[in-house]
């Protein structure tokens, strides 16, 4: 039987995205698994699921995702026992092209996010600390969700939204529960990030990932590569992006609620 191989970037492709890297400030390598190689994943990586922590995240954008369409992402965040946080993300964003004056802020970021296979890179505007109470209450629908946004936050969206999308009149998708696990393996000189999302039909992602600086990439990419096949985690599996599935599903559940005679 024929043996599926992993998924790979193109020379044009590689060419491109180690351009990116050189201009962003960090690289995130990903790797979804599939479904039915979770427990032999978690059980072959040496992961203590109990050393993992809950985490809640709300998305925010129209029951059509006219922000997603856009290159938008929208999304708060609660943290167990710990402040949480918003973003609001541009991809893909081309380095070169954005601002100095963007570049120059604290609480933005350029990143390189590559999978097998892909690669996207994005411009992440943070707002950090934010208050447990407020992120609850605004997840109950008792706080404008523009109140979970800086002002740097508000005036990047103002600056890439569609027009006449304000942030209040934003739809709440989600919230979608994950569980957050960071560990280093015995036999891997990096620390990488396990994050299993649980969406309310039953369906889960995995993802393992682990981040660089842009001029280690390609040998990172090389070394965790190496270590997950030696440890028999599936690198030909189809990949599915977080984000992008939370969106489509809290979207269809979202439309249906709101059909005439649901």
């Amino acid at each position: 039987m024929a043996t599926k191989s992993a998924p790979v970037l193109s020379a044009e492709q590689l060419s491109e995205v180690l351009g990116l890297a050189k201009r962003a400030d960090s690289v995130e390598l990903k790797l979804t698994v599939p479904d039915t190689d979770h427990a032999s994943a978690v059980a072959a990586l040496g992961m203590d699921v109990l050393e993992s922590e809950l985490r809640q995240i709300m998305f925010f954008d129209t029951p059509d995702l006219t922000l997603n369409r856009h290159g938008l992402v929208v999304r708060a965040r609660r943290i167990q026992r710990k402040p949480g946080d918003s973003v609001v993300k541009l991809r893909p964003v081309v380095p070169d092209h954005i601002s100095p004056k963007l570049r120059k802020s604290s609480n933005f970021g350029v990143e390189v996010d590559a999978m097998p296979g892909g690669f996207v890179c994005s411009g992440s505007m943070k707002a950090r600390a934010l208050d447990p109470s407020k992120l609850k209450a605004a997840f109950a629908g008792d706080r404008k969700s523009s109140k979970l946004f800086t002002k740097e936050q508000r005036a990047f969206y103002t600056d890439h939204a569609p027009g006449g999308v304000e942030l209040d009149d934003l739809s709440m998708l989600g919230p979608i529960n994950i569980m957050k696990l960071k560990f280093t393996p015995s036999d891997f000189s990096r620390r990488m990030v396990a994050e299993l999302w649980f969406y309310p039909n039953g369906t889960r992602i995995l993802e393992l990932s682990t981040k660089c600086v842009p001029t280690e990439a390609l040998d990172v990419a090389a070394e965790a590569r190496s270590f997950l096949a030696e440890h028999g985690v599936d690198l030909a599996g189809q990949q599915q992006t977080k984000t992008k599935s939370a969106l489509d599903f809290f979207a269809r559940q979202l439309r249906a609620t709101a059909a005439p005679g649901s």
